[in-house]
């Protein structure tokens, strides 16, 4: 599934015009009315079009960032607070537009996902996390690998089996978790440089948003029988993220075929 990246930078960009237009009116109004209230409030508005035009300058580098597939390391966390600052505005603006949360989301994701593979990040298997939800086992398998992932029987009903085999493969780690509060204590135990996280929507969005600036790749999960129940993932977009913290290249991208993971080893 295809996410165009456009929605959310497009409700960004809204979402500065928006308070910038607010403050200024606001600024305005205030410094045509004599009293000291009002030079307050003429101070406080000059700071916050200020404040604001470090987010447009955060925005905009965030949106060149994306054209370019390059990051510029000065002003990435100038990048994040633009993102962080707006991103409830954004989702305040699609709800009186009429656009679903979750396409918004997918949109952010999908932009997060660009700037953390833009800045090349290269990190050894040992590095690396790997978060899957518990929701991806098997609703009926007897064992419980939220405590020990190698409790899994790997039986091939669910792609926790699939999770093993990329720990085989390439030597990063593994875990699933039960929910946000596991998953931060886990990330919080490890360490990791570069986290790949499986979730849903709302599980992705809130994940990446906390444990910033660290990096994380969001996978979404599938979810053919509802949510939180046998979820299951795209095997080649998880081995495709995997890939491209270990090469340090940016080659997570949803329309790739399954040959291009034997070049993307070679």
């Amino acid at each position: 599934m295809k996410t165009s990246k456009r929605l959310f930078l497009g409700l960004l960009l809204i979402s500065l015009s928006v308070i910038f237009l607010f403050i200024t009116v606001v600024w305005f109004l205030a410094k045509y009315n004599d009293n000291f209230f009002n030079e307050v409030i003429i101070i406080l508005g000059a700071m916050a079009i200020i404040f604001i035009f470090l987010i447009g300058l955060g925005l905009v580098s965030l949106i060149i960032t994306i054209w370019r597939a390059k990051a510029n390391s000065s002003l990435l966390n100038l990048m994040l607070v633009a993102v962080n600052t707006l991103f409830p505005i954004a989702l305040s603006l699609g709800k009186l537009l009429h656009i679903e949360h979750e396409s918004i989301k997918r949109s952010f994701i999908a932009v997060n996902n660009e700037l953390v593979k833009s800045q090349k990040l290269l990190f050894k298997p040992e590095e690396m996390l790997i978060l899957a939800p518990h929701c991806l086992q098997w609703s009926k398998c007897p064992y419980k690998i939220t405590l020990d992932v190698n409790n899994c029987r790997r039986c091939g009903k669910c792609n926790v089996s699939f999770l093993h085999s990329i720990q085989e493969k390439y030597g990063v780690k593994f875990i699933v978790v039960s929910g946000g509060t596991s998953a931060r204590k886990v990330v919080k135990e490890l360490k990791p440089k570069g986290i790949i996280a499986i979730a849903c929507e709302q599980d992705l969005t809130s994940g990446i948003q906390e444990i910033s600036p660290l990096p994380v790749l969001g996978v979404l999960n599938l979810r053919p029988e509802g949510p939180c129940y046998n979820t299951n993932i795209e095997p080649i977009i998880l081995e495709m993220a995997v890939i491209s913290f270990l090469q340090g290249k940016p080659i997570f991208k949803t329309d790739l075929k399954s040959e291009n993971i034997a070049k993307a080893n070679s």
